[in-house]
């Protein structure tokens, strides 16, 4: 039985779902009422990447893009390159395979490439701090690893980010009932092809608004030059607070020389992390 859906909503929740439940299902009027009806290309791409590290999957997508239908097969995982294009950035992808991951037959070891931040999506430094970090408690906290090995700035990207994850036998049960209260915020602010000065205010300006809230704030100044910058100029900061439950919040922001200055951005972001908290 084909469960059927309608709109481009959840559509990576729904392929994803689909596949780790090994249920057929149909999405229909993807965008219909759109001047540009059908799915994008990072739409389909994702499609693609699923089929890559699955055995038997099947798409079927109508003449005009507007309907999918989708067989999923076994999750194999193994050594997967895959190009995320330019249109959203890596986060957009990875996170669907961290969550496919731990369901796999072999270990995953994926190597994506393309931007490693937008205005859309999270940045691949919350991934890092935050997703896969969420997965320590239900037992997979060896060989889980995400390794950032070139930055890639939009609009041209040249990211690289490599994945890892062991075969899992069983997943531990957990409950995540109290919050906590939050006893730390650490942070990254990376800079591609841009003076590092821009990474020293960023940590300024996040400083100036963090510590009137609480102490215990770090932020990392990580520097990318050469071929390891990508192909654009540009700056992320990631802020996570952590509390005494292992809780994990987080905010992130990009920047390419528009109209916010870099203390702007700053900023903006330490407040959005306090409105969380």
């Amino acid at each position: 039985m084909i469960l059927t859906f309608s709109g481009s909503s959840f559509f990576r929740q729904r392929i994803l779902l689909s596949t780790l439940a090994g249920r057929p299902v149909k999405i229909e009027n993807i965008r219909m009422d759109d001047e540009n009806p059908g799915l994008r290309d990072f739409e389909i791409q994702f499609l693609k990447l699923v089929e890559q590290v699955t055995n038997g999957s099947s798409v079927e997508i109508n003449y005009t893009g507007t309907a999918v239908t989708y067989r999923p097969g076994t999750i194999t995982g193994g050594h997967v390159e895959f190009d995320c294009g330019l249109q959203r950035s890596i986060s957009y992808f990875l996170e669907g395979m961290i969550m496919l991951a731990p369901f796999s037959k072999l270990a995953f070891k994926l190597t994506l490439t393309g931007l490693t931040c937008d205005n859309i999506d999270a940045t691949i430094d919350t991934l890092r701090n935050v997703n896969v970090k969420l997965l320590k408690p239900f037992g997979l906290d060896d060989g889980v690893e995400l390794t950032i090995k070139k930055r890639g700035s939009p609009p041209l990207g040249g990211g690289e980010v490599y994945f890892t994850c062991p075969v899992v036998n069983g997943l531990k049960p957990v409950q995540l009932e109290d919050p906590g209260r939050i006893k730390k915020i650490r942070g990254i602010a990376s800079t591609t092809r841009i003076s590092p000065q821009i990474s020293n205010r960023l940590i300024e300006a996040c400083r100036s608004v963090l510590n009137s809230f609480i102490p215990d704030v770090y932020i990392f100044s990580d520097v990318y030059k050469g071929e390891e910058a990508g192909k654009s100029p540009g700056y992320s900061l990631t802020l996570v607070a952590e509390s005494t439950t292992g809780g994990l919040l987080a905010s992130h922001a990009i920047g390419q020389g528009g109209m916010e200055s870099v203390e702007e951005v700053a900023i903006r972001t330490s407040k959005r992390l306090l409105k969380q908290i």
